[in-house]
């Protein structure tokens, strides 16, 4: 039975990630999420029901638009994989089904399709944000404390922000990614959101380098990094707890 239960909410996550794929290509685009049905972003033909399949879709169509042959990128099947599995995570992690796995389960959707947008645009819709920012303050039971670590994480990102403009002529950080400090705490608590915010840098690291130096961009999207080393530090919650205690006592 409990097998049964991790494989209907993998299901559900690669439908829900289905759903993101259209989010981030539609939501920036002030398209509406609903009305036209899935086509193809090249040519405009609907997709087939069949093809539409989370994973399998992309698979039977071998990346391709059965319509015009031009290539479907693969971010689709990897949204929905990934999606699936952090739905399998988070209940996995809870241990029980109820009001908390159904918030998680949003927040982590919400976050995703963030990460999606902002790498294809370097922005991000505020009404996606706040969304995610809101839904972090209802993470836990403890509603008023959560929304006081938001809070506390978006104005110390602030001063970080600032800061860095005065004495770096250039900003750390962007309004969007003030906001997803916020979550973080809200989702986190203030220690926590610190260990999360050292680690997205440290993911990101690379990946900015290898930008700077054979694409010659200057910044990459921060939020992807700050997203994976939020659910990075929450499902290992314990063990960061113990490398921060045997940090700082």
């Amino acid at each position: 039975m409990e097998g049964f239960t991790y494989f209907i909410i993998f299901l559900l996550g690669l439908a829900i990630g289905s759903f993101l794929n259209v989010v981030i290509y539609r939501l920036p685009r002030g398209k509406s999420l609903i009305f036209p049905p899935s086509s193809c972003p090249h040519c405009g033909n609907p997709i087939k029901p069949y093809h539409n399949i989370p994973i399998l879709g992309w698979l039977i169509l071998k990346g391709k638009c059965a319509s015009c042959g031009k290539p479907i990128s693969i971010r689709y099947p990897i949204v929905e994989l990934l999606t699936g599995i952090g739905f399998i995570g988070i209940y996995y992690h809870l241990g029980e089904i109820g009001w908390q796995l159904g918030v998680m389960l949003a927040l982590f959707s919400t976050l995703i399709a963030l990460a999606g947008i902002d790498i294809d645009f370097k922005e991000v819709p505020d009404s996606l944000n706040l969304l995610g920012l809101t839904l972090a303050f209802f993470s836990s039971p403890l509603v008023l404390e959560n929304f006081t670590n938001a809070l506390l994480l978006i104005g110390g990102a602030g001063l970080i922000r600032y800061y860095s403009a005065l004495l770096f002529r250039r900003e750390a950080l962007g309004e969007g990614d003030l906001i997803m400090a916020g979550t973080m705490g809200g989702i986190l608590g203030i220690k926590l959101a610190i260990v999360a915010f050292v680690v997205a840098n440290f993911l990101a690291m690379p990946i900015a380098l290898y930008f700077r130096l054979k694409k010659s961009e200057e910044s990459v999207p921060f939020i992807p990094f700050m997203v994976a080393a939020t659910f990075l530090v929450w499902f290992f919650q314990p063990q960061f707890e113990m490398g921060w205690r045997w940090l700082y006592g």
